[in-house]
């Protein structure tokens, strides 16, 4: 699972290798020249891609000392892994929207001919990754007429309708081709039409010649790498690449997850965030009890994105201070006796941690779409590689979380945050919070939420804030944090739960934020004060915090869509506060 920062970004350029010539490359020949027209307005543009909207982010090139540092051998494996990980960004670009990169091709065209108005387009898509986003206001951001963001993204037709899926699949289901409907199903299949009816390709097969491009570059990585377990992960990963079966994925993860002390980070991310339309299935009565009498369970589709860097050493060993206390943890958990967790109140800690200076994100990594990523605790409880003994690992993207600036920070607490909590806004505090968070994701039910359907991902989310939220005390019991980091974590975290617009369903990171605020309310942790600020009762919350992770995880272990419904329905509400905190915050930012 991956945690998004809420902020719109704008990554830098990249000096390692020419990503654009890589991307020209691979976007001629798939896809044949189309003529677009522009959706935004000249004013829109400019305000879009002003330094308040798009903010970089410093990613290394081949001046950082982080990289000077490599030995030579390191410094060829990057370039090689940065290769692969352009390459897989065009595989990504079609998953996102099958128009993605004749989209871009055409951009490129018109911006050429010097188009000002192509020309600030193809930044906003560089920076969202495509032709639709949402931003931090909830605005539908589409950059080309008449092509408005899909709910089956690229995953599955243009025009198949939600309605049309459910019956297709009820009538596949009823002539006995359930073999194909679970292909349809899962996490790493293209749908197409065939007729009246669906057909699905392994994404392995659909782009076999990227894919093979892109396992090239790790095996040549591989030949030159100064680490021989780094090597061996990079090998498996590409034998997965290769060919279309998901238990090779499961090899290269597990070998994966177990990477501690490498000078180099390669990640081929794969999440189930954006498949909107798998997500309706479980919500069809008729469709969802004709799915269990033939044992399938619909799995969200996988979009990718792809990290590479250069692991920090000093900042990793501050991160890997928590491990020691993750069983204890563990057995703390509500009703763990229920249910298996990733990791176990005794034995080995399957869990790796590292902190990374980014040379490059790619795809869905890559991608801000209201948020960009800042850490990310894979692989998730849907893939096998949790099934054959693998751990999990956190990666957190240094860049990422010091984008903040003193001078807007102060504006913000200035602005929303009680006079007497300042002392303990601190933005180190978010990075403290996170990885309890992130290491909560391996803690309580490891399987059996895929039947939350279209809020399983909302519930997850919320289940790993509240419990990053819920243990402080004993971390601090226990060392880990001081009283004063204490109430750092808790303020700052409460705080940024606020945003600056009422979130859609389809941004769980954000519908979980405004679900907290409601919970925290009803339970007097969060107030308004006179001034229409936000003061938060420290004790409170962490109470508030440790009963909302009670029913968050009743609901995960009753397997239950109609009660994560419930939930979810009861506690997003965006109420006079949230509002009135909306608008400060946007005054911010003006």
């Amino acid at each position: 699972m991956s945690e998004r920062n809420h902020k719109i970004i704008f990554i830098g350029s990249f000096i390692i290798v020419t990503a654009l010539a890589i991307l020209a490359v691979y976007s001629s020949k798939m896809h044949k020249e189309e003529t677009f027209t522009l959706n935004l307005s000249a004013s829109e543009l400019d305000k879009r891609t002003d330094s308040k909207y798009l903010i970089d982010i410093n990613l290394l090139d081949e001046n950082a000392p982080e990289y000077k540092n490599l030995s030579n051998n390191d410094k060829e494996a990057l370039k090689h892994l940065v290769k692969a990980a352009y390459i897989l960004e065009n595989i990504q670009l079609n998953l996102d929207n099958r128009d993605n990169i004749a989209f871009k091709n055409f951009l490129i065209k018109e911006s050429n001919k010097g188009n000002k108005n192509a020309q600030k387009t193809l930044i906003l898509f560089n920076a969202q990754r495509g032709m639709n986003a949402i931003d931090r206001e909830s605005h539908h951001i589409n950059l080309a007429k008449n092509h408005d963001d899909l709910l089956g993204k690229g995953f599955y037709p243009a025009d198949l309708s939600e309605k049309e899926f459910h019956l297709i699949l009820t009538k596949m289901i009823k002539n006995g081709e359930v073999d194909m409907v679970k292909k349809i199903l899962n996490q790493r299949s293209i749908v197409e039409r065939n007729g009246d009816k669906l057909i699905a390709t392994d994404y392995i097969d659909k782009f076999k010649e990227e894919f093979n491009q892109i396992a090239n570059e790790l095996e040549a990585a591989a030949q030159v790498s100064s680490d021989d377990n780094f090597n061996e992960y990079l090998n498996l990963q590409a034998k997965a690449l290769r060919t279309a079966n998901p238990m090779l994925d499961a090899y290269a993860d597990k070998k994966w997850a177990t990477l501690q002390n490498t000078p180099l980070e390669f990640t081929i991310t794969r999440e189930n965030y954006s498949d909107g339309l798998t997500k309706t299935i479980l919500s069809n009565p008729e469709l969802a009890n004709l799915l269990k009498e033939v044992s399938i369970t619909p799995i969200m589709k996988d979009s990718l994105g792809c990290r590479v860097g250069i692991v920090n050493q000093k900042a990793t060993e501050n991160l890997l201070k928590i491990k020691q206390y993750l069983p204890k943890l563990a057995s703390l958990m509500p009703f763990h006796e229920k249910y298996q967790q990733n990791i176990k109140a005794q034995g080995e800690v399957k869990q790796t941690m590292v902190d990374v200076d980014l040379v490059a994100m790619t795809g869905d990594c890559g991608a801000y779409r209201g948020g960009i990523t800042i850490a990310e605790n894979l692989p998730n409880d849907d893939k096998l590689s949790l099934t054959i003994g693998g751990g999990r690992r956190n990666v957190y993207h240094r860049q990422v979380r010091q984008m903040f600036t003193p001078e807007k920070t102060k504006k913000k607490i200035d602005a929303i945050l009680d006079s007497s909590l300042h002392k303990y806004y601190n933005t180190e505090a978010s990075h403290w919070f996170t990885a309890g968070h992130e290491n909560m994701h391996s803690l309580g039910p490891n399987s059996g939420c895929e039947n939350l359907g279209k809020y399983q991902s909302i519930i997850e989310e919320n289940k790993a804030d509240m419990g990053s939220l819920a243990f402080i005390d004993v971390l601090v019991k226990e060392g880990m944090y001081d009283e004063n980091q204490r109430n750092q974590i808790i303020v700052t975290s409460v705080l940024n739960n606020f945003l600056k617009a009422k979130p859609t369903m389809a941004q769980a990171h954000r519908v979980r934020s405004i679900m907290q605020i409601h919970y925290l309310k009803k339970e007097g942790a969060i107030a308004m004060n006179k001034e229409d600020k936000i003061y938060i009762d420290r004790d409170k919350a962490v109470l508030a915090a440790q009963k909302m992770l009670k029913d968050i995880i009743k609901i995960q272990i009753s397997k239950d869509i109609n009660k994560a419904e419930k939930f979810v329905n009861d506690n997003f509400v965006w109420d006079e506060m949230c509002e009135k905190i909306a608008i400060k915050l946007k005054s911010v930012d003006s």
